[in-house]
C-alpha cells in the first residue's frame, strides 16, 4: 500500500528466510512510512519513519537484527549475555530463548538487586525462563576482561556458554544490522537515517549499509562522549575499517540511560498524538526531539529526508 506522501512500504512484508523457526521469522523489509509535521515542513525538511518496531512482536527492531545472527550462531547452546536492571537487550534475549527452546542466562548490573522484588523488566525476562545472576559494579565494569569473563562464567556453571556482549553488538549484530542500511538505501530518497545509540552496534552497520550519497545521524542515550571511538572499533572489527558517513550529536541523552524529564515526556505524548504512534521513551523519543531541534536549528538543508529509525516500542509489563 502507499502511506501519506508516496511513501511505499507493505504493512505485512512477506517474512524473512534468513534464519530460524516461524517464531523468530521478522517481517522485512520494515515500514517506511511519512510523518507529516510542521515542526519539519516549515523548515523543508521531510519526516519519515522507518518502523522497526514492527519487525517481530517480541524481538522488536533493532534487536532482532543483532540477535538473529548471534543465536544461530549458538547453535543451541546456552546464551549469556549482560546488562542493567532495564535492558531492553535482556528482555528480547529472554524472549528469544524462550520461543526457540534456548536456555538463558543474563548477568546483571548491581548485587544489591539480588535481594529486592524484581522490576517489571527483570521479572519478564525471568517469566521468558532467564535465569538472573547479579553481580557487583565494579566486577561488572570489568566483564569483558578475559580473566573476568571466564570467571563469571565459571561461576554460574556455564563455561561452554556462547557469549554476547551487553546491548548485543559484536561483529556478527554490527553485519545484521547493515541491513538496515541496506533497506534505507535500496528505498531510495533518504538523505540522513537517524537513530538513537546505546552500544553503538546498530549505528556502525546502518552506515555501513547506506549509499556513498546518506549519512547516518546517533543521538547517544548514555553521558560521558565515549560512543564514537566504541562504533569506530565496531566497524573496524566488522569491516576492516570505518565504513560510511556518519556523526553523532551528544546533547539529547536527558540525564542518560533510562532517564527522561517532564519535557520529553510532554514531547513525546504530543507526538504520540499526532502520529497515532506509541513512542518509547529511553531511545526512540530522543532521536525524535533531537531531530526536531536540528531541524530548528537549521542543520539540515532545505529539500532533506530524514528517515527516524524506530528501533523499539514502549514496554508493557
Amino acid at each position: 500500500m502507499s502511506d501519506n506522501g508516496g511513501v511505499t512500504s507493505p504493512d505485512v512484508p512477506d517474512a524473512a528466510e534468513e534464519f530460524g523457526p516461524t517464531a523468530l521469522r521478522p517481517r522485512l523489509p520494515s515500514p517506511l512510512r511519512e510523518a507529516a509535521d510542521e515542526r519539519f515542513a516549515r523548515h523543508g525538511v521531510r519526516l519519515l519513519l522507518k518502523r522497526d518496531d514492527l519487525i517481530h512482536p517480541e524481538l522488536i527492531g533493532n534487536k532482532w537484527r543483532k540477535l538473529a545472527p548471534n543465536l544461530e550462531a549458538a547453535a543451541g547452546r546456552t546464551v549469556v549475555t549482560f546488562g542493567g536492571a532495564y535492558s531492553n537487550h535482556l528482555r528480547a534475549t529472554a524472549a528469544a530463548g524462550r520461543l526457540l527452546g534456548l536456555p538463558t542466562l543474563g548477568v546483571i548490573r548491581g548485587q544489591e538487586l539480588a535481594d529486592r522484588p524484581f522490576n517489571p523488566s527483570l521479572a519478564r525476562c525471568a517469566a521468558d525462563g532467564m535465569r538472573l545472576h547479579f553481580i557487583d559494579r565494579s566486577t561488572y565494569r570489568r566483564k569483558a576482561e578475559p580473566e573476568t569473563l571466564t570467571a563469571i562464567l565459571r561461576t554460574v556453571g556455564a563455561e561452554d556458554a556462547y557469549v554476547v556482549p551487553e546491548g548485543g553488538s559484536n561483529s556478527l549484530a554490527v553485519r545484521g544490522c547493515r541491513a538496515l542500511g541496506e533497506e534505507l538505501r535500496d528505498h531510495g530518497g533518504v538523505d540522513v537515517a537517524a537513530l538513537a545509540c546505546g552500544t553503538g552496534g546498530t549505528l556502525a552497520g546502518v552506515a555501513a549499509g547506506l549509499g556513498p550519497d546518506q549519512r547516518a545521524l546517533g543521538f547517544p542515550v548514555l553521558k560521558g562522549g565515549f560512543l564514537s571511538a566504541d562504533i569506530q572499533a565496531l566497524q573496524r572489527a566488522s569491516f576492516g575499517t570505518r565504513r560510511g558517513i556518519w556523526s553523532l550529536d551528544d546533547r539529547f541523552h536527558f540525564g542518560g540511560y533510562a532517564r527522561t524529564t517532564p519535557e520529553l515526556d510532554a514531547f513525546a505524548e504530543d507526538f504520540e498524538d499526532r502520529h497515532s504512534l506509541p513512542v518509547e521513551r529511553l531511545y526512540v523519543a530522543k532521536v525524535l526531539y533531537g531531530l526536531a531541534v536540528l531541524a530548528q536549528e537549521g542543520a539540515f538543508a532545505r529539500g532533506t529526508t530524514v528517515a527516524a529509525v524506530i528501533t523499539g516500542a514502549p514496554f508493557q509489563a
